[in-house]
């Protein structure tokens, strides 16, 4: 009898095949109290044990092919840096000297800190990176404790088509996994910005997360058809629903073939009006893969990863040379983003004082704390203005919410423009600024603030989640995260007509603007500059090339101007 079960879809695709569970959950790890004589070298099994794992490691960052893009080694190289990095290494080891205790148990006082911090962020996607703790310390205590992660196939590649199956996955493991006949993941935790999720959408394999009891529910060897788009996965299916997926497969891979014939041809709809998409991107090396899907430009490039995972702040050069490296390597235009991360972050390589915030989403992040501390940002705004003189670089400034922090940001901005002048550096004659528009005040706003900035691009990630009062990776409430609620809609469309009238550019670079099945509607509002993330550049482009523009203004012109909200999700349905 089949049984039909649903998580979050997270990354595209069909896949059919034999159930393998990847086994070894949560270990148990037992506290006992070692003797003073026995102390050091109790440490020196720890730090033999963190050796091993970055050992492992890195030999699987040696077995990932030339070509795969840069956000998948990357992942390894962040847990080879949390393994080697002195805030961990030395608080287990403070741990074991302090409490007597066996290195296990010190390991494990150390992640619950970690993990308290990375709790208490208010960005959603840096929150969910206490995965990163989670695996990295997981890896060590495996070690200590002589309890290796079993991997489907063990010593031996799998050779059989596999749909892994596990409470959650590490970003090693599915390397490795992915060079082998795996077709998909599922997994009982995770979101969007898992790393099952992220991984999973840059090497394209089909991926079902938050399925939870699904090590339970699904038998080893047990055929399975999992639709990564949908979130569904149905084990043990009957020849009408396989006849069914395996159709749909053939025209998901032909659908996949003439997509690629998009990649040179021009962004442009069926009534003429020529569009924009760019690309978001993390590092340097992903420039590249942006460039080869088509992408115009990089609509924006995060800068979060130069300020993690180490003790100190990057220096100026450091950041002007990352910097350099992605904007010599982008042909068009830049948009780098300044640093968007929250003061419970410690940034400043010291503990935070005060209390920790009940609301971080809502306390000293981005650009509020840019300000509070102006060196922290000086030092970021002089690498970016010496990065200008190598290319079409435009800086974005993260949760802006009123006229006065965009006036003291371009007030520095300015300052450091003139220091560096006299420094005899060369910046660009001219470098754009702008507002992400991500809070529900600067999008009501935007008429106001588009006075003093050359462009505007929505965040739909946060203005949903501020608009409509809920946290998208709480599972309790992440039902409600609705991008097509009319609240969100008229602030979107508010937005782009400020910035229409004011005559500034107005971009997007939330998840709206790369799902294909917000285009027609985007559009629709007037919108012609999208970003997202390379690998949707070509679907979005072939919503664009099938598009009626004018109609569309249109019709959503009538969705915009409904009486109920009955009449608004009928429209909205019918578009």
């Amino acid at each position: 009898m089949s049984l039909w079960l649903s998580g979050i879809g997270v990354s595209r695709g069909i896949a059919i095949a034999r159930v393998q569970k990847l086994h070894g959950g949560d270990l148990e790890i037992a506290e006992y109290t070692v003797a003073p004589e026995e102390l050091e070298r109790e440490i020196e099994r720890f730090r033999d044990a963190q050796q091993q794992a970055l050992a492992q490691l890195r030999e699987v960052r040696s077995k990932i092919p030339a070509g795969t893009p840069g956000d998948i080694a990357a992942f390894i190289d962040t847990h080879l840096l949390m393994l080697d990095d002195r805030s961990l290494v030395d608080s287990t080891v403070a741990n074991i000297r302090s409490a007597g205790i066996n290195a296990e148990a010190a390991l494990r006082r150390s992640r619950d800190a970690l993990v308290a911090v990375f709790e208490q962020m208010e960005d959603p996607y840096l929150r969910t990176r206490r995965d990163d703790v989670e695996h990295v310390v997981s890896r060590v205590q495996r070690v200590l404790t002589r309890t290796e992660r079993e991997l489907p196939g063990g010593q031996v590649p799998l050779t059989e088509p596999t749909v892994i199956v596990a409470d959650d996955i590490t970003p090693a493991d599915i390397i490795l996994l992915s060079q082998q006949a795996v077709l998909a993941f599922v997994t009982e935790y995770g979101g969007p910005l898992s790393h099952t999720a992220i991984l999973a959408r840059s090497l394209g394999i089909p991926a079902v997360v938050g399925l939870h009891n699904a090590r339970r529910l699904l038998r080893e060897n047990e055929l399975v058809i999992v639709d990564g788009e949908h979130g569904h996965v149905l084990a043990d299916p009957d020849d009408k629903a396989l006849e069914h997926y395996r159709r749909k497969q053939d025209q998901q891979a032909q659908d996949r073939r003439l997509l690629q014939t998009l990649r040179d041809k021009p962004a442009i709809s069926g009534d003429g009006v020529e569009v924009r998409l760019q690309a978001n991107i993390e590092l340097p090396e992903d420039a590249a893969v942006a460039t080869a899907n088509g992408a115009a430009g990089i609509g924006l490039y995060r800068t979060e990863f130069l300020y993690m995972n180490r003790k100190g702040l990057p220096t100026e050069e450091e950041q002007y040379q990352a910097y350099s490296r992605v904007v010599s390597a982008v042909r068009g235009p830049i948009t780098i983003r300044t640093l968007d991360l929250g003061a419970d972050k410690q940034v400043d390589s010291g503990q935070r004082q005060g209390p920790t915030p009940n609301n971080p989403a809502l306390g000293l992040r981005a650009i509020r704390l840019c300000l509070k501390e102006p060196e922290l940002f000086r030092v970021q705004m002089r690498a970016l203005l010496r990065a200008s003189a190598h290319g079409q670089v435009r800086i974005m400034l993260p949760m802006i919410s009123s006229l006065s922090e965009l006036r003291q940001a371009k007030a520095l901005m300015a300052t450091c423009r003139a220091e560096l002048i006299r420094e005899g550096r060369v910046v660009a004659d001219r470098i754009p600024v702008g507002a992400m528009i991500e809070v529900p005040a600067a999008a009501i706003s935007s008429s106001l603030l588009a006075r003093e900035v050359d462009f505007f691009s929505i965040g739909t990630n946060d203005l949903i989640q501020y608009t409509l009062a809920i946290d998208r990776v709480d599972d309790e409430v992440n039902y409600l995260y609705d991008p097509l609620h009319p609240a969100v809609l008229r602030l979107i469309h508010m937005t782009i007509e400020a910035g229409h009238k004011a005559g500034i550019e107005v971009s997007m670079c939330g998840e709206m603007a790369g799902d294909a099945c917000y285009t027609r509607l985007l559009l629709g509002l007037g919108l012609t500059d999208f970003s997202m993330h390379p690998a949707n550049v070509l679907e979005v482009k072939r919503a664009v090339r099938e598009a009626q523009v004018g109609e569309l203004r249109r019709r959503v012109a009538d969705i915009m101007q409904a009486a109920s909200l009955d009449d608004f999700a009928s429209l909205l349905a019918a578009l």
